[in-house]
């Protein structure tokens, strides 16, 4: 008995072998089937793959499967640019192009200034022309406040108060502001707006809040909201001069400029401007400024926001 087991157990391991030796000559012989495979086969099986003239398939599909196909993405990117287009015509129909529908940002408005300048500070040399590139930023923001510009966009408000235009559903006027106001300030005697004589000016301008309307503080002024700057160290700073100005020598913007309806009501609107010119500062020496817009409902003391109502920056004139 336990020759016949150990015989049938030598027959087995036998087969085994013989069967793993087959299996191995068949995949030396696929091996080498597909190694010997010529470029010229596999160019015919791909030309084979792009058309096929016994079936009339290219790329695998026949003409009606292709045409199926297409037909599909053609109605399923129709229908989502539909969905997507109704969406939006939705959306748009909420919004009013006249005014903002969130506008929690700008509680209050916020004073800029020109020269533009990211690090809101001025250093210059009167004697070699390194204030050329705040002369050009002034003059660029100036462009638009010649007169012949300003005549064919605004016009000219005699008038005291504001300038209230609620019920035109035309495009709202706009009042004139010529850069002739600006006095010293206005480019037009000086063309390097007192930085070659160490006296330069600072246009400071109000952000546009739509349908705002400043009030005025009757002892300052009963036809305009004002702008005062003052330095830390206000003896150094120097006198200084506004353009336009009250008869408390303060900037002065009148109220006819307000309300502002926005740039889709209002297209020719023009922002006013004050400049401030500084007579004497001390040189060689850096000065911390701080403009205020005085205003009945601007606050301009808020700790946590350094530029609502108010703007800071440092001017500094070298000598060498």
């Amino acid at each position: 008995m336990n020759i016949n087991e150990g015989g049938v157990s030598h027959e087995r391991i036998k087969s085994q072998v013989r069967c793993q030796d087959q299996k191995q000559n068949r995949s030396g012989k696929m091996a080498t089937l597909t190694m010997n495979r010529s470029w010229r086969k596999v160019f015919d099986e791909f030309k084979e793959f792009m058309w096929n003239p016994k079936t009339r398939e290219f790329m695998g599909r026949t003409a009606s499967s292709w045409g199926l196909i297409i037909s599909f993405y053609l109605v399923f990117y129709a229908v989502l640019s539909g969905i997507f287009a109704l969406c939006l015509y939705v959306m748009l129909q909420t919004i009013d192009h006249n005014y903002p529908k969130y506008e929690d940002r700008l509680t209050y408005p916020g004073l800029m200034i020109k020269p533009n300048i990211s690090s809101l500070q001025i250093t210059f040399n009167g004697q070699n022309q390194t204030w050329q590139t705040y002369v050009d930023s002034i003059n660029t923001a100036l462009k638009e406040y010649n007169q012949s510009t300003q005549q064919q966009k605004g016009i000219d408000c005699p008038f005291q108060g504001y300038f209230r235009q609620d019920n035109i559903t035309t495009d709202k006027l706009a009042c004139q502001f010529t850069r002739e106001l600006l006095g010293n300030c206005s480019g037009l005697d000086d063309a390097s707006y007192g930085y070659a004589n160490g006296t330069p000016c600072v246009l400071i301008k109000m952000n546009r809040v739509i349908h705002f309307l400043p009030e005025v503080i009757p002892s300052l002024s009963n036809t305009s909201i004002t702008i005062t700057c003052t330095g830390k160290n206000d003896n150094l700073l120097g006198s200084r001069v506004y353009f336009p100005s009250t008869n408390q020598n303060m900037g002065s913007i009148d109220l006819k400029y307000y309300p502002y309806y926005g740039q889709w009501a209002q297209p020719n609107y023009t922002q006013p401007y004050v400049a401030v010119q500084f007579l004497n500062l001390t040189q060689n020496m850096d000065h911390n400024v701080e403009c205020l817009v005085n205003a009945g409902n601007i606050v301009n003391n808020n700790d946590r926001d350094k530029f609502q109502g108010r703007v800071s920056f440092t001017v500094r004139s070298n000598t060498n």
